[in-house]
């Protein structure tokens, strides 16, 4: 029985240490927002798949070596020779600023359809995670996107905005007719009003109306600010935890693994949202997207203090 089935583009990632028009040394590893969270899953001890497509070329098979090594499993997942798996550079532009810049237009994932999903989501597992940025990619994605909300599994939906590939409009047009279908609704500040309805205007009021909706949890991203889950049944916040940062690319996929895992767990909406904040913040303090995530023994660490070593 898979946990958590999750599906969507992951793409080749090349991290410059200086701007990259400087030229310099780049860093080849993986990126993408579900395969991270199957990341952060896996090594937290549950049973993941993650589906998609990956270009006929090495860095297809990288993505795969990658997930596979992390104890993802990737049954469902295939090279596609009609398009290139993805690219993203990423470049630390100017203190903390990170700039992120995509290959990805005709890539193998833009082929995605949902007959290359929903054999993977059958049996159903106990979560399907999906997210905003897959149905940006194109029709066939987001047809595989809507088919996997209807397979019988609790699904949890991620907006993930991303301003690069479409803007808010057409994002609100495609997340919200979603909305009833979804147990749990995760969404920055300024990303729920692409989820809620038009009409609510504040924060209190698109939570409520995702609650009426039918969606039992909705958790509000803050960054720095923490986080908030709202039930029906009350509220929780937790402050972010404290710890320097490195890299702040991948903390929000980190909190999503976080919160799905104490799901699983069984642990309320506090100890939840404590989860999540930790490994968000394990995500924060380590470079590359996936690659600082803890192991379940590890989850303590950030109680050491600072400048601590353990023996």
């Amino acid at each position: 029985m898979i946990d958590v089935a999750t599906f969507g583009e992951t793409m080749a990632s090349l991290r410059a240490r200086d701007p990259i028009r400087l030229g310099g040394a780049m860093r080849l590893s993986v990126a993408g927002a579900e395969s991270t969270v199957a990341i952060g899953l896996a090594r937290l001890g549950h049973r993941v798949r993650w589906t998609g497509l990956v270009g006929e070329d090495e860095t297809g098979e990288l993505v795969l070596r990658t997930l596979r090594a992390e104890g993802v499993e990737v049954s469902h997942a295939r090279s596609d020779p009609r398009g290139p798996t993805g690219l993203m550079l990423l470049e630390r532009r100017v203190g903390e600023l990170t700039r992120v810049i995509y290959h990805r237009a005709g890539s193998a994932a833009s082929f995605l359809r949902p007959e290359d999903v929903l054999p993977a989501l059958d049996p159903p597992p106990t979560i399907v995670h999906v997210t905003g940025i897959t149905p940006a990619l194109g029709p066939g994605p987001a047809a595989a996107v809507r088919a996997a909300v209807e397979c019988g599994a609790r699904v949890c939906l991620d907006v993930n905005h991303r301003s690069r590939l479409w803007g808010r409009e057409e994002a609100a047009r495609a997340l919200r007719p979603l909305a009833p279908r979804l147990s749990i609704a995760v969404a920055s500040e300024d990303e729920l009003e692409l989820l809620a309805p038009p009409q609510a205007l504040t924060e209190a009021e698109r939570v409520a109306a995702l609650l009426e909706a039918g969606v039992a949890e909705v958790v509000v991203k803050r960054g720095a600010e923490g986080a908030s889950a709202y039930t029906a049944a009350g509220t929780a916040h937790r402050p972010a935890r404290p710890v320097r940062v490195a890299d702040v690319v991948g903390a929000g996929d980190a909190f999503v693994a976080g919160y799905l895992s104490a799901v699983l767990d069984g642990l309320d909406l506090a100890g939840r949202l404590d989860r999540a904040t930790t490994t968000a913040a394990f995500a924060v303090g380590s470079p590359g997207d996936w690659e600082g995530l803890p192991a379940r023994g590890e989850l303590d660490l950030l109680a050491a203090p600072p400048g601590a070593t353990l023996r």
